[in-house]
This record gives C-alpha cells, structure tokens and sequence, in this order.
C-alpha cells in the first residue's frame, strides 16, 4: 500500500491585485508518495510554483488543509513553520541563492548547524554528499563566484540534503544551467530518489520530466491528469513517447 507524505485537502490560494482576485490554486485535492519522485507540470501561470510553495509550507493557502509527514501545517504560526521546513524540507531553486561572502562548504555548514549542533557530524555528512556529486575540497573552498554554473547548483542540491529533509523540493532547478550541467543535476536528484529520497520538482522541460516516476499536469488551479512512468532509464524511447502522448492530451 502507498504511503503518503502529503495530502492536500480542498486546497485554495488566491491572490488580490488592484481589487481584482486571482484564483491560482482551487479545491486541489492531491496526494504525494512517500519515496516517490513527483513532476508538476503546467504551462506559465497555471500555479505549480504556488502548489511546491504551499506543499512546503514557504507559502500559506487561503483555504484548505496540507497534512505533511501526519502533521497538519494549517494554523502554524510563521516560526512554527520555518522550524519545520527547517527540518523537514530541502529547496533546489532556478537561482542558486548561496551567500556570496561565504564558502561553498560554509553555506552548507550554515544550514546544516542550524537543525545538528555538532560540528564534526554536520562536516562528515556535507563532505560525503560533495563527494558524491563529484566536488572536490579544492571546490569546498571557493565561493560562489568563483564557480560554474553547475558546481554551484551541485552546492545547492548539497544543502538541501544535508539535513536529510523528508522531502526534496525542486523549482526549474536545471532553468538557469546548460546542457550538460542540467544533466548532470538531474542525475543527482535521480539519484538522491533511487536512495529513498522524496522529490517533488516543479518543471516546463520535458527532459527533465522524464526523471519522474509520476507526473502531474495542472491547468487552471487544478491537476487535470497524471502520468505514471515507473522507473527512469536513460535512452528509454517509450518513456519519452508515453510523456509526450500525455502532454500533447492535457494540451501542453
């Protein structure tokens, strides 16, 4: 049986601008497995963003409930919340959003301090997980400016595992990267799901949404279909072809 590590109920999100009221998310009803590597697709403006926002709890829905790991996030105050994405919930965003004045590896130190006080456990975690992404000590020194664009987002998806969140949140996380660097932080993420991470990634990139094992296309506030693609393989043609097929249905 599925276990679920968030469940949406009625879930809505409205936004006021100018006296006028924009409806981004309505009565979405949803659930997202525990293990599962989860894909929201949608074209620009039909509220995926919004959706990974309020499932992390970064973002507070106007009407609904999120049940996240049995635990309820409506009615949490602000600090409440924070300590529990704290916890709970690493972020893999476009932009990679390390502190400039800081090292690669004091940024993910700095994070990872803030759940685990002790030091040399924090280290050896953030220095086997560059290890796996391929950075070397040398790298761990630089600071963000002094990286490409894929050692940074390398970085990035770093500290989001370094607390071992229960689940990983992505957002575009290849939007602002080339090619090869985007496969490359794909494969991470692959990886990190084969591990028993939870992801869940917010995309317009077929590529990318490939990596998925279920994908979900939303359309005007509401998911409107679901594609399941088991298990990714690179060069997997019927995969591509079965995405597609979907994507062109839900008139992508």
């Amino acid at each position: 049986m599925v276990e679920n590590i968030i469940v949406t109920q009625k879930l809505c999100k409205t936004f006021s601008t100018g006296g006028l009221q924009q409806h981004v998310l309505r009565n979405l009803d949803l659930e997202i497995h525990a293990g599962e590597f989860t894909v929201i697709m949608g074209v620009s403006g039909s509220g995926k963003s919004t959706l990974l926002y309020a499932l992390s709890g970064m973002d507070t829905p106007t009407l609904g409930e999120i049940t996240f790991g049995g635990e309820r996030l409506s009615g949490k105050s602000s600090d409440k919340l924070a300590l529990f994405r704290r916890k709970n919930c690493g972020f893999v965003f476009q932009q990679m959003y390390l502190c400039d004045n800081m090292s690669l590896m004091d940024n993910v130190m700095a994070s990872g301090l803030l759940v685990d006080k002790n030091r040399k456990s924090v280290a050896a975690r953030a220095e086997a997980l560059f290890a796996g992404v391929g950075l070397s000590q040398r790298d761990l020194r630089k600071f963000p400016a002094q990286l490409s664009g894929g050692e940074a987002q390398r970085g990035a998806v770093v500290r989001a595992l370094i607390n071992e969140p229960a689940v990983l949140f992505a957002d575009e996380p290849t939007g602002a990267l080339n090619s090869t660097s985007g496969e490359a932080v794909l494969d991470l993420l692959t990886a990190a799901n084969r591990n028993g991470q939870s992801v869940v990634m917010v995309t317009h990139d077929l590529k990318s949404a490939l990596r998925g094992g279920r994908v979900l296309y939303l359309k005007d506030g509401v998911v409107c279909g679901e594609c399941a693609l088991g298990v990714y393989a690179p060069g997997d043609e019927a995969r591509r072809e079965k995405l597609q097929g979907f994507l062109t249905e839900m008139g992508w």
